[in-house]
């Protein structure tokens, strides 16, 4: 099949890409390359993709409407994997502008290029922080998501209620995915696991916000990868209207959650990393930060039955690759 993956240089976009064509099918991989963090991580992870047969990079900006629809007319997709986002909670802050250029913006130019072409399958990427300061976990689907606390959660929310009114319009079959933490090798440098190994393996202080009393849903690489590749052959179905149930969605539309269903506390986290590179951690203590949550926790029985998978790799031998993979990469001893 030929599929587009937008943010084929970030994280997850790009080992999204290397097992589709790894697979045998044709991917066009488009990305803006810009410097929220280093663009030589970026094509570091594009060299990876290079050699492989049926991959095509465009360098190419969301927001560019006119280009998105180019390349949508020229390379005639057959499904869309869409993770290309401007990324960062506390980022968001300081500059809006970028989020309603790439989230808003750029999510409509690629729902366009979607209903114009033909697209059977549209798998994009929301996130975890819709659901805002909810206490209410795990995390349903179902849960309420009207009260986003940065601006990055916003776009997001605003991303899954354009998704579903395109998917309404224009029976386009469309699955939203909520991540969590994800991380492991060639992840981003704004996130902990990196920012902390970083300052362990440098001597450095590492900031821990309200005292190490937090938690998240760290989910593996691979375990993220191998659910978006197995749920983007679940195409939803169009529903029928009931009088029995008028106020759910008849579109062919779905949202997911997508970790790995059980919080890791912070504690925990910061102990793998001691494990992992022999280095004990000093630690900064500092206060709750603003558009942070206390904990995240995914109830993903919904997508495991989807797709009978559930993710494999404890949070110890997960920081275990990822510290190994920073010491190869970035030659620390």
């Amino acid at each position: 099949m030929k599929y587009l993956v937008t943010g084929a240089a970030g994280f997850i976009g790009s080992s999204v890409a290397h097992k589709l064509c790894e697979a045998g099918h044709e991917v066009v991989g488009i990305d803006n390359i810009n410097s929220y963090y280093d663009p030589g991580l970026k094509l570091a992870r594009l060299e990876l993709l290079s050699p492989l047969g049926g991959f095509k990079f465009i360098k190419v900006d969301l927001s560019e409407k006119e280009a998105i629809a180019r390349i949508f007319s020229e390379h005639k997709f057959e499904r869309v994997i869409h993770l290309g986002a401007q990324a960062g909670v506390r980022y968001s802050i300081d500059n809006p502008h970028a989020y309603i250029d790439s989230n808003i913006n750029g999510h409509l130019n690629i729902l366009e290029g979607c209903r114009n072409n033909g697209i059977e399958h549209l798998v994009y990427a929301s996130s975890s922080s819709v659901y805002g300061t909810s206490n209410s976990t795990p995390y349903k689907t179902s849960s309420a998501v009207d009260h986003p606390i940065s601006l990055y959660a916003a776009t997001k929310r605003s991303n899954e209620l354009m998704a579903h009114t395109y998917s309404h319009l224009f029976d386009i079959p469309v699955t939203g995915l909520r991540f969590f933490t994800v991380y492991g090798p060639w992840g981003r440098p704004d996130m902990a696991p990196f920012k902390f190994t970083k300052a362990v393996m440098e001597g450095k202080a590492i900031e821990v916000y309200n005292n190490g009393n937090l938690s998240r849903d760290f989910t593996y690489i691979d375990d993220i990868v191998e659910s978006i590749l197995r749920i983007q052959n679940v195409v939803p179905q169009k529903d029928k209207f009931t009088m029995s149930s008028p106020d759910v969605s008849t579109a062919p539309f779905k949202t997911y959650n997508i970790g790995n269903g059980s919080p890791v506390s912070l504690t925990r986290f910061i102990e793998a990393i001691e494990s992992a590179t022999g280095i004990k951690a000093i630690k900064k203590f500092l206060p709750m930060q603003a558009g942070d949550v206390f904990t995240t926790h995914a109830d993903t029985r919904e997508l495991f039955n989807a797709i009978d998978y559930q993710p494999k790799v404890s949070i110890e031998e997960g920081i275990s690759r990822f510290v190994g993979w920073y010491i190869d990469y970035y030659g620390k001893k």
